[in-house]
């Protein structure tokens, strides 16, 4: 009877999707689910749903609620697999202030939350909680599997990977819609016969391969997509792929504050030309926000509400483990020789395999040029990042910024090192003190 600690549970839909994935699988339908969060409305509302699910499901799960940082050790103790889905200042005020703060110095961003100035304070926010969680997993759960999805993924998961002795692989989303997605943008049929080999890092990596009965679909698929003329909301990811031969993992909304291209004050008419989205991320938050203002109901007191196991790879990782079926999934890992072209302090994005001895990366080798040198201009961003968040030293928060290509592209030294003080200020309440 596996045991399955979520943090971060008042997630609550993306609770149902992970848990109720495990509760649809044989192998995990027995586990004891352990919900733990720091707000209590949010962790009922989220045990309300998994019950009904549970119970709809034959009851062979047991679920446990732990609320509060007194409390944590105790979800965690005795886990055999932790999820993370927390999000640090959540969206008031931290994302906010992350968006706001920045525009002053005339810096705008579309998600802000993976690289970039944006990026760099969400991971210095989230690192030390996470710290705090390794810590109490190295005593009570000493070899229970971190299963990451928050976000900024390279810089959390390296920084556990590297500074932790928690079992660490960080999980997204977008290795498995990447091929689907440009092969729908080329107007032809993805399906279970396409083959695909992808590398990099997180939210870039690279689609470095992708046939069908052995016949490389590249060429047509450039073909095709080259003929497009009317807009759309994949335009920076096809720019990519004319420029170095290669389309990139995450979406163009992502990938145009990865690079100094496309988000420039100097052309502001690259915006309309390539239909990219400034401040998507606050938008999708009050999305949801709203949207689950008419869920909650729909989704927390329905007695019959049922669910069926998601595309996640979570729970196909855990099922792999416990039945020692290989499971093969896109999974960000320390880089130990895997990409020999990147730095080996890199968290890499490579396909693994799960299976009772747990998760194995595979080897790539050396990325093409052109795509390795883009993800270091990244990587210098997340390793800067970590060292921060690790000495408590500005710094290296100074340094990050420095390194990252979108600020490099818009701002002075003088307006980075000021840009980050006021961050440093504004986020007070969730920074430690840096010195």
């Amino acid at each position: 009877m596996p045991k399955i600690t979520f943090m971060g549970a008042g997630s609550t839909v993306f609770a149902k999707n992970v848990l109720g994935d495990s509760m649809c699988t044989p192998a995990l339908a027995d586990s004891v689910i352990a919900l733990y969060d720091i707000d209590p409305k949010r962790l009922e509302e989220s045990h309300l749903m998994l019950t009904a699910i549970n119970n709809n499901l034959g009851g062979k799960a047991k679920l446990e609620t732990y609320c509060g940082v007194e409390n944590r050790k105790d979800a965690l103790r005795g886990a055999n697999y932790v999820v993370n889905a927390i999000q640090v200042g959540l969206y008031q005020p931290c994302t906010v202030t992350d968006f706001e703060v920045p525009k002053k110095y005339g810096l705008r961003q579309t998600i802000a939350d993976t690289l970039g100035i944006g990026g760099i304070f969400r991971a210095l926010r989230t690192i030390p909680v996470m710290f705090d969680f390794a810590r109490d997993m190295e005593e009570v759960c000493p070899n229970a599997w971190f299963l990451n999805y928050t976000n900024p993924m390279a810089m959390l998961s390296g920084a556990m990977q590297r500074y932790t002795g928690v079992k660490t692989v960080g999980l997204c989303h977008s290795v498995q819609a990447c091929a689907p997605t440009l092969m729908k943008h080329a107007g032809m049929e993805y399906d279970d016969t396409v083959q695909y080999k992808i590398a990099g890092i997180n939210h870039q990596a690279w689609l470095l391969e992708i046939t069908k009965n052995g016949q490389d679909l590249y060429p047509e698929i450039k073909r095709r997509c080259a003929q497009i003329t009317e807009k759309h909301g994949d335009m920076v990811r096809l720019e990519i792929m004319k420029r170095f031969g290669y389309y990139v993992t995450e979406s163009s909304e992502h990938n145009a504050e990865y690079m100094p291209f496309f988000i420039k004050d100097k052309y502001p008419e690259l915006i309309e030309r390539f239909n990219i989205p400034l401040d998507e991320y606050p938008r999708r938050c009050v999305s949801q926000i709203e949207r689950w203002e008419k869920q909650r109901d729909e989704l927390t007191k329905d007695p019959h509400l049922s669910h069926t196991r998601s595309n996640e790879y979570a729970s196909r990782i855990m099922e792999a483990m416990e039945t020692n079926q290989p499971y093969k999934f896109g999974g960000n890992v320390l880089n130990t020789g895997l990409i020999t072209n990147l730095p080996r302090t890199a968290c890499v994005e490579v396909a693994c395999i799960a299976d009772a001895s747990g998760v194995t990366p595979t080897y790539v080798g050396d990325l093409p040029e052109v795509c390795a040198a883009m993800n270091r201009t990244n990587i210098n961003v997340q390793l800067l990042a970590i060292q921060a968040a690790v000495t408590k030293k500005k710094e290296y928060i100074y340094q990050a910024a420095m390194m990252d290509p979108h600020c490099q592209s818009e701002l002075s030294i003088d307006d980075i090192v000021a840009m980050c003080d006021d961050l440093i200020q504004a986020h007070a309440g969730w920074l430690p003190e840096y010195h």
